[in-house]
Order: C-alpha cells, then structure tokens, then sequence
C-alpha cells in the first residue's frame, strides 16, 4: 500500500510548458541595454560622493537594497557604512526613526550594535508624530536576537500602532502602502528580487525620487531577469532530458517553482552556475519526496533507501523501475558535480553529496515507518526529523561546494555535523512549509505536519496550534539573526541559508504555493522570472 493513499491527479500539469519556455525572448537581451546599464550605474556611483549627511547616507544605502540594485556598490556601500559605525555622533538623538534605520542596517551588514541605543525612546510618546519612527521600528525589531526584550516589545507595540493607524487612515498614500506591505512580511523576511519589484514600484510615486537611480534600478531588474529566462530554457532542457515527467507521472512537474527557489535563494547574475544546478538539485527533491510520500509501499522504501545508503548501481537491481530511473539520474549528477570540483580545487567531495541524499532518505524512511505504524510523533520527534526531510541540509551541502572557490576544514565539519545554521534554516523551511501545506495535505490523508502533532500531544485546537507554530518561526527567526553574526561559514553561503527562510515564506505565505499553482503564486512567479518592468 502506498504511503500515504494519494490519488497522482491531485497535482495538475504544470502551467509553464517546455514551449512556453522556449519561447521566452526578452529584448533585454541586447547589448545596447547592458552599454546603458554600464553608463547609469557610474551615474549612481557618484551619488556616494554627494552624500555628506549620517541620514542621507542611510536613507540611500536602504534605497538601493530594496530596490534590488545594491550588489552593484559592495564596497562603496561597506565603506560607507564602516565610516557610519565608527564615527560617534549625536545628530540622531532624539530621532527614533534614523536610530531605528542605522540599527537595522549595521545589524544587517554584521556589525555589533546593542539595543542600548534605544534606551532613550520610549514608543508611546512619539506614536502621535513620529509614524515613519515607528514602521522603522517595526521593521528592526524582526532583526532581534533572543536575549533582546526591547525588540521582543517593540515589535508588539509597533504591530498594534500600525494596525490602528492604517484602520483610521486607509492605505491610500505611500506610507500607509508601505505599511500594509510591512505588516503582511516584514523586510527582514522577503526575498530581495520580490521587495525590488513591489518598492520600485513606491519609489517611482515619491516626489523626491532619483529619476536616474529608478531607471537604472527598473533596467537592471529587467536586464538580469532576461538572463534568468536563458537559464530557465537550459533547466527545462534538462527537465525534459530526464523524462521524469513521463516516467514517474505521478510526482509533480514543478520546475519552474524548482527554479524560482534558486533565484531566490541566490539572485546575482554572477550566479548562473548555482542556479542551474540547485534546479536540478530542488527537482529531485520533489521528486523523491513524492516517492516516499504518495507513491512508494514500505518494502520498496526500505529497499531503496538501502541502496542510496550503499551508493551502488547494481544495488538497484531489484526496484521498480520509476526508483531505477531516479537512482540513476541522481547518480549521475552527484558525479558529474564531483568530477567538475576536483578539476577545480582539487577535492573529491562525493562523500559529502552522497551522506546529504543518504541522510534525506532515511529521514523519509522513518516518517514512512510512522504513517504505516499509525503512529504520530511528539513535537520535539517530528521536529528533529523534519527539518532533515524539507531537505535544507542536502541542499546547503551542495551549496557549499556551488559557491566557494576554496573548502576550509572548519566549514566541511560543520556540513557532516549540521551546524546550527543549517539546522535552523531548516526549522525556517519546515514550519513555514506545515503552515501552508498543513490543509492540503490533511485533505489528502497525510497527517505528518507539526499541527497535528499538536493537536494531538497538547490536546489544543488547530487555531492554537497555527499560533503555536507562527511563535517558533519567529523565535527560530531571533536565533538564526543570532548565529548569522558568529558563523564561520562565507557571507554568501550565510546568506543563501537566510534566503531559503525568505523564500519559504514566499512560496508558502498563502498556501501550499510549490504544489498548487493558483493565482496568487503564478502572479508572483510571472513578476520575478517573465514579466519585465516597464522602462521608457
């Protein structure tokens, strides 16, 4: 019998055909709009040198993040912000919103900065003026660590201020817009190619906007979406190569959220190599996941996940042939990523994939094992396998070896060892994934999500369970903002373990956005990968 009873009807084709895709032209493309890019980008570079003013130059480095476009200026950007840190001033005294700005962005960029700096505020005395003081206040206070009660109040106090503010006044001005658009996901918790496109969009209606920094700001979105739509024809290639879609029927054919995952999680342009193959990576987690989840009976899992453990192409022998088709495609590619690192830098790190896919498995195998015993786990179970299952770890172990140029001793321990900010990337995963997949899969006859356990465990309501379930995204949030600032780990590798967090929300905020391709989720898609801005 299978694991669970799953009708493969219950996910429909994908929306986004291979021709479809193939057919993707973006005028972008034309050399004539990267030589205007060259020339608008020296343009906002010299904005840097006009800004003498602590709240000018603050002001301008948050324009430039949220518009998308501050991969450009790195060093301009850490200059200014070194300059920032070490220089005591008190011209912000007394002004909670700059106070609030400055925190947010030295935390962000990993600088030490302690929550004394608000000591001298006190919210409810400057509610009645101060409404862009306290969205920016807001806004830090998702940047919190655990120990941080001020932030933990703060955030309380702000929600509420802002609530009661847009039901007296609407969201019919820029504020109010940025308001609303805070409350529903703070800053912290947004992929940055989304926020580009919405606040683009708001900075457009400002009056004292840069016409020259929101062109270069709407080119360059477009120019590198355009290169995601080439990388998107080879993904689809590829897709289509493996005949997953023909062979194994009854998984779902997503490779465009597959791919939209590795935008997210990495959106430079530099970063073709890490996209094309966390594609490939994200399919055959989908993939695999259905096996175990709806397709696969217990001996067949059991059997299968033996011969992942053993690494042999003969140990597949006798398994269907829709496990043979997947063990040797995944086989493939660990030694084609392998063979492409030791020509690089000299390691051999098959050892490394092959534990990340081991380890996925027998993490599926027990929660199959569950299910086929009735049995149902406590929180602190499931929770402790769960987050191996939504696949972070497999997926930040061939991160690790897609973006760096050199391994370090350190980092390779902290890959077999799950260090915390693997773990916790993965409690990111998870919960936002049980709260938007919870429904679904309920209806389905799946009753492995951390709701149920709850439910059962505490004998609580669903609503309190959901509760129950936002508070640990939050605290896991307090202690990953934590780790991010003691991690050995390279900033890029840190920051793509943030990201994944970012874009489970993304995909998950409104429902279970990876496997059912309403409205809401292909509106999303359409703005990041095939929709450009308009640009006159």
């Amino acid at each position: 019998m299978a694991l669970p009873i799953l009708a493969s009807s219950m996910f429909q084709p994908s929306i986004w055909t291979d021709d479809y895709i193939q057919s993707l032209n973006s005028e972008y493309k034309d050399k004539k709009y990267a030589n205007k890019l060259r020339v608008l980008r020296e343009e906002v570079r010299m904005m840097f040198k006009k800004m003498e003013n602590e709240v000018d130059q603050l002001e301008f480095i948050d324009v430039l993040q949220r518009l998308g476009v501050d991969y450009h200026f790195t060093n301009e950007i850490r200059n200014m912000l070194d300059n920032i840190y070490s220089t005591e001033t008190s011209n912000l005294k007394n002004n909670l919103y700059a106070t609030a700005l400055k925190f947010r962005l030295l935390r962000q960029h990993g600088y030490d900065i302690s929550t004394d700096v608000f000591a001298c505020f006190d919210l409810k005395t400057n509610q009645a003026i101060d409404v862009e003081g306290m969205l920016s206040m807001y806004e830090v206070s998702f940047h919190s660590f655990e120990d941080e009660a001020i932030l933990d109040e703060a955030r309380d106090f702000t929600t509420k201020f802002l609530k009661d503010y847009l039901n007296k006044n609407g969201d019919n001005d820029i504020i109010s817009l940025q308001i609303s658009h805070a409350l529903e996901l703070p800053l912290h918790w947004r992929i940055s190619r989304s926020e580009a496109c919405w606040f683009i969009n708001i900075y457009e209606r400002r009056q004292n906007k840069s016409c020259v920094l929101l062109h270069f700001a709407k080119l360059d979105f477009n120019i590198v979406q355009s290169i995601y739509q080439e990388e998107l024809k080879y993904s689809s290639r590829w897709w289509q190569k493996t005949k997953f879609g023909e062979k194994l029927s009854f998984s779902r054919d997503r490779l465009v959220e597959n791919f939209v995952w590795a935008v997210g999680t990495n959106f430079k342009p530099n970063f073709e190599y890490y996209r094309k193959e966390m594609t490939k990576v994200a399919s055959f987690i989908t993939t695999i996941d259905d096996i175990y989840e709806m397709h696969g009976n217990l001996e067949e899992l059991e059997l299968f996940t033996k011969a992942i453990d053993r690494w042999e192409i003969n140990a597949i022998e006798p398994l269907p042939h829709y496990m043979k088709i997947w063990f040797h495609a995944v086989y493939n590619h660990v030694n084609e990523i392998a063979f492409e690192t030791l020509k690089r830098s000299g390691n051999n790190i098959t050892s490394y994939l092959k534990k990340a896919w081991t380890d996925q498995c027998k993490a599926y195998l027990k929660e199959a094992k569950w299910y086929h015993n009735g049995y149902t786990p406590s929180l602190e179970e499931y929770m402790e396998n769960a987050w191996i299952t939504i696949g972070v770890p497999n997926i930040l172990i061939h991160t690790y070896f897609f973006v760096s140029l050199t391994f370090k001793m350190e980092d390779l321990s902290g890959l077999e060892e799950n260090f915390n900010i693997i773990r916790f990337s993965g409690m990111l995963l998870r919960l936002a994934n049980d709260l938007g997949t919870y429904k679904r899969e309920n209806e389905m006859g799946d009753y492995s999500n951390i709701i149920q356990c709850y439910m059962k465990e505490t004998g609580g309501s669903e609503d309190e369970a959901i509760e129950y379930v936002k508070s640990m995204l939050y605290s896991t949030w307090k202690k990953m903002n934590k780790e991010v600032h003691t991690s050995s780990f390279s900033n890029i590798f840190i920051e793509t373990a943030m990201n994944i967090g970012r874009m489970a929300l993304f995909m998950y905020q409104h429902g279970d956005g990876h496997s059912i391709q309403d409205r809401d989720i292909q509106t999303r898609i359409m703005s990041l990968t095939f929709q450009p801005i308009p640009f006159i």
